[in-house]
């Protein structure tokens, strides 16, 4: 308990004490479920007994997972009994590194059904909401606090909520109907990363998955569209592209990382840099997937092509080493580079291209030594070399022992046979039984010559032995060999990949850069954003035609910007554009602006339009009041929150009064914790009306359009002020309806708006018009279709167009 004293607090030590033991006795339960490289999970807090859910991400590596171990020290981790095995092995190794040990607790997969998480979070002991809510106004209602379209993480809840009851964490004392409070739900982030949730990269179009044309080739079917992702993605290598999708899925306010990128772009923008740009890149396409390698390795599955590639890119390696030492120093990439490429790389590189002979060894499929590399082999292989001439000595003796009608005859060595004798086979030798010679062992037949085992290639077997067998395993004893010093320095190998996908993420951002023109961005830990003439960078590709325009949101002003506008105005387009400029920000990329100046935004929010729902039970206007609900209850002070033609799918008036509301909401909120808002509206009667009240955190915005006779031209340029008319009427007819149409329409609203009365126009009586339609037909029927003068699509527009409906 606190008591407050004027403005200060005073805390017993009894208080402090108890506190403390709180402290001390909370626990934290995590709740993991891993699939085919996602992750998704949750963990309850008994301090605050907050449920803080991750939703769905990529995370082959579980290097995010370890660090959301690390960030909140679980004391319990509930995992499923059949789990693929690298999420279990990552969970032993982690249980015996960590200093506090958590419990691990293992349920059955049924715990973890999708189904049966969703149930069993219904049914949640929830005090905040009432006990008389119905069950649907429940679940609309969570559907506003927690991602339900994260299937691995609502299974994850699932056996979370079931340790819970079975550990009743908090209420151990309690009547066993008490159930365990859940008091607030809430997205968790890592720290330092930026929160984006999966709607907000679909309506900017950050992600674009499309259907691949050769879907039968491909496992997934899908390939990435226009997108931001795939405008910036210039990666010359694998393990780049798959890094610079972890930035995009991840994006950070930490300045530090985010100054430390800047700056490796800045030097490769440099036009006296174009040339190493070039060079280092190229030097990046040999760069294979050396982890896939390593572990082929350590299976003994590698084969010469895999080795040759790994060769091929610890060489490119060095290169870079050698290059980046060359280069400022004061870069800490080039650094870490010229320091943690060890000369470990040129031992690796060194000890591959001394051992095997690439050559030899693709041309026949094995690893072949070169020479002087094993004493034993060599003498082995000159022995295997000698054998021409001698067996040619063998083989005229044998002859000469041999039947004067065998004309010719041959000894020969073939693997896992050994020396055989080879004749020809004679026009005698029909059947099996004619084959027998005596003194000979006959083997087999091919292509018309018989092989035979004599005495003297049996005393061949003797003496010489399986030779090639031998040469083989001996030259593999000597590849593994070196397999397991390449494995030993592999620490050396896993280094070059995280540094060199951090260059070449890098390098293609500055390809980016310099392609479109972008600008580095200013990042301050202030609460600014100023953005002059910026563009949206995926339609400025698309459109000859583009206006940039400005943002500007302060410390105290200017926070909460309410656009209207005319339909196709540019309102979407340029709410758009400012959320995809600040992300291009966080990620470290330059951005499509002349100026900028961005400070630390923590989370991006997005209640827009979009073709993917949270759940086909959930109508599209409760969907935008969950996405509404999530940047209201979620967002702070730093967090940009974009909003689009909020709304839709309801009464206008509903519509506008929850809008008026939510707006309210923030500008009635202290300075510090009002977040930059951008909202795009059609509701002009938002601002007409005084429907908010007036602050200096409100900045009202229109798009300027100018009106020449029946024609309406858009500007597309911003300017302070309220939309005074919607246009509808010229919007329409741009959109290509009848001009009679609009006409009514125009006069309708008129009327309605002047108060006066609308008069239904004289329309045809059904029975008029069917006799109308009759004589339309009877002529139809009268006409002669043999008759070559006839046109009958003439005739059928002239009589249907003389019908009057």
């Amino acid at each position: 308990m606190q008591r407050q004293t004027g403005e200060h607090s005073i805390l017993s030590s009894s208080e402090t004490h108890s506190e403390d033991e709180a402290e001390l006795s909370s626990e934290v339960l995590l709740s993991v479920v891993a699939h085919q490289g996602r992750v998704g999970l949750c963990f309850y807090d008994s301090k605050d007994c907050c449920l803080n859910f991750m939703v769905d991400t990529p995370d082959n590596e579980l290097q995010q997972l370890g660090r959301v171990v690390a960030e909140v020290s679980p004391t319990v981790i509930v995992r499923r009994a059949r789990q693929e095995r690298y999420i279990t092995q990552f969970l032993d190794q982690l249980n015996s590194s960590l200093r506090c040990k958590p419990e691990v607790v293992i349920y059955p997969n049924a715990d973890f059904d999708l189904e049966v998480g969703k149930q069993r979070l219904l049914a949640a002991h929830l005090p905040f909401l009432s006990t008389s809510i119905s069950p649907q106004d429940k679940f609309a209602y969570l559907s506003s606090c927690i991602s339900f379209d994260s299937p691995l993480m609502m299974r994850a809840v699932g056996g979370l909520l079931k340790c819970l009851d079975k550990k009743r964490v908090g209420v151990e004392l309690e009547d066993s109907s008490v159930g365990v409070p859940i008091i607030k739900i809430r997205a968790y982030t890592l720290r330092n990363i930026v929160f984006i949730d999966q709607d907000t990269y679909s309506a900017l179009n950050i992600f674009k998955l499309e259907s691949h044309p050769s879907v039968y080739k491909l496992q997934s079917g899908e390939r990435e569209g226009f997108s931001l992702y795939g405008i910036l993605n210039r990666c010359k290598s694998k393990f780049g592209s798959i890094l610079l999708r972890q930035w995009f899925m991840r994006p950070t306010f930490d300045l530090n990382v985010l100054h430390r990128r800047q700056d490796v772009i800045y030097f490769f923008k440099f036009p006296r840099n174009s040339d190493l740009l070039t060079a280092m890149q190229s030097m990046l396409h040999n760069m294979r997937n050396i982890p896939s390698l390593l572990h082929k390795m350590s299976l003994h599955n590698i084969r010469v092509i895999d080795l040759q590639n790994l060769y091929q890119a610890v060489v490119s390696a060095v290169r870079m080493r050698n290059t980046a030492r060359q280069l400022p120093q004061s870069i800490e990439l080039f650094q870490e580079i010229s320091e943690g490429f060890s000369d470990e790389l040129l031992h690796i590189a060194i000890l591959i291209n001394r051992v095997v002979d690439f050559n030899t060894s693709v041309a026949e499929n094995r690893f072949v030594l070169k020479p002087n590399v094993d004493p034993a082999v060599d003498e082995k292989k000159r022995m295997l070399l000698g054998l021409s001439g001698f067996l040619t000595n063998v083989a005229r003796r044998e002859l000469e022992q041999l039947d004067v009608a065998i004309p010719s005859c041959g000894v020969t060595y073939i693997p896992l046979f050994g020396f055989l004798l080879s004749v020809p086979r004679l026009p005698r030798m029909v059947a099996r039984e004619d084959f027998e010679i005596k003194g000979l062992d006959f083997v087999f037949l091919s292509q018309d010559r018989l092989h035979y085992r004599s005495p003297r290639t049996k005393v061949l077997d003797e003496l010489v032995g399986d030779l090639h067998c031998d040469i083989i395993d001996m030259e593999t004893t000597v590849v593994n060999k070196l397999q397991k010093g390449i494995l030993d320095r592999s620490a050396s190998l896993y280094k070059v990949v995280d540094l060199l996908a951090e260059l070449d993420c890098l390098m293609a951002l500055t390809n980016a850069s310099l392609e479109y023109g972008f600008t580095t961005p200013k990042l301050t830990n202030n609460r600014r954003i100023s953005i002059m003439h910026g563009s949206h960078p995926l339609l400025e590709l698309c459109s000859p035609f583009f206006v940039p325009n400005s943002y500007e949101s302060l410390e105290s002003e200017g926070r909460v910007k309410v656009i209207t506008g005319p339909n196709s105005s540019g309102k979407s387009i340029y709410v758009k554009q400012v959320g995809l400029i600040v992300f291009m920000a966080l990620i470290g990329s330059d951005v499509p602006v002349k100026e900028a100046e961005i400070g630390l935004v923590d989370g991006i929010f997005t209640c827009m339009p979009s073709r993917e729902s949270v759940s086909a039970s959930l109508s599209m206007f409760t969907r935008e009041l969950n996405k509404m609900a999530q940047a209201l209850n979620c967002s702070t002070g730093n967090s940009l929150v974009l909003i689009d033609e909020f709304g839709r799918g309801t009464n206008t008036v509903d519509g506008l009064s929850l809008l008026a509301a939510c707006v309210s909401h923030w500008l009635r909120k202290a300075e510090d914790d009002v977040p930059h808002v951008l909202l795009a509206t059609n509701f002009n009667s938002l601002l007409r009306l005084g429907l908010l009240p007036s602050s200096s955190i409100l900045s009202p915005l229109t798009l300027e359009t100018a009106v020449a006779g029946d024609e309406l031209v858009f500007l597309y340029q911003l300017k302070e002020g309220v939309c005074q008319s919607s246009h509808a009427a010229h919007v329409a007819a741009l959109a290509g309806l009848p001009n009679t149409l609009v006409q009514r329409a125009k006069e309708v609203s008129d009327l309605r708006r002047a108060g006066k009365p609308i008069t239904q126009r004289d329309r045809a009586s059904s029975a008029e018009r069917a006799k109308r339609w009759k004589s339309v037909v009877d002529k139809f029927l009268s006409i002669d279709l043999d008759d070559k003068d006839l046109d009958l699509v003439a005739f059928l527009k002239k009589e249907i167009s003389a019908v009057q409906l």
